[in-house]
């Protein structure tokens, strides 16, 4: 009978280790922590907040905006040579206002050209600059302008006229005022700044003259301040 139960214990044992082995292939792996999914994104959302990025960088009002503010005058091209450096003139008092880069002056003032003046400057953009191919420089631009709507004759006179101006009767400030608005007919003077100062010094009062001659000012604003003290 002992052999007989001994025998029988085996398989006993078989089968225990068998269901233990099935027990741990069934039994689960184990596992880390379980991490939260990432939120979805509203991509309409980020869309939207990209595209506003560039505002923000650059905020404020663009300098076509800035410009318009000002109310600047049109100009139609008419034949009084005056009228036409009046406009030049009130464009510029707005360009040095709101700080206009020179490469947005041209942009600026051919954006209030009118009729006749307009077809002129489309005229020339063809045939001369390639339909705006080419940027056009703003003293270029200004040298047109003149050359269109200030007869050469007109500009003769302003020329000598600012050769021989002196102060006379009038204030430093309106010396200086008249003086700035001719020269711009005597480039071939106010290109070089000593030699500005130098005409415009020698304009003053004797008394004016007499005492800036001695210190040799470089440029005319230093002449303009030493001699309003």
């Amino acid at each position: 009978m002992a052999s007989h139960g001994r025998r029988g214990g085996v398989p006993a044992r078989d089968d225990e280790q068998r269901r233990e082995e099935r027990a741990e292939q069934q039994a689960p792996a184990p596992q880390g922590p379980v991490l939260p999914l990432p939120p979805l994104v509203d991509y309409g959302v980020f869309m939207q907040g990209l595209a506003q990025v560039p505002a923000q960088d650059h905020g404020g009002p663009s300098i076509m905006e800035r410009f318009n503010r000002m109310t600047p005058p049109s100009f139609k091209g008419e034949s009084d040579p005056l009228m036409a450096e009046s406009w030049m003139r009130e464009t510029e008092k707005i360009f040095r206002a709101i700080r206009c880069p020179d490469e947005d002056k041209v942009t600026l003032d051919t954006y209030m050209l009118q009729e006749r003046a307009d077809v002129w400057w489309s005229s020339l953009l063809r045939t001369r600059f390639e339909d705006g191919a080419v940027d056009v420089a703003w003293d270029a631009f200004v040298r047109l302008f003149r050359a269109k709507f200030v007869p050469e004759h007109i500009q003769d006179k302003m020329e000598q006229e600012f050769l021989s101006l002196t102060q006379g009767s009038m204030t430093v400030l309106e010396y200086e005022a008249r003086f700035s608005e001719l020269s711009k007919y005597a480039p071939h003077i106010v290109e070089d700044e000593r030699r500005k100062t130098k005409k415009f010094v020698m304009g003053l009062k004797p008394s004016l003259r007499t005492r800036l001659v001695a210190f040799d000012h470089r440029t005319l604003d230093e002449a303009l301040s030493a001699s309003c003290r």
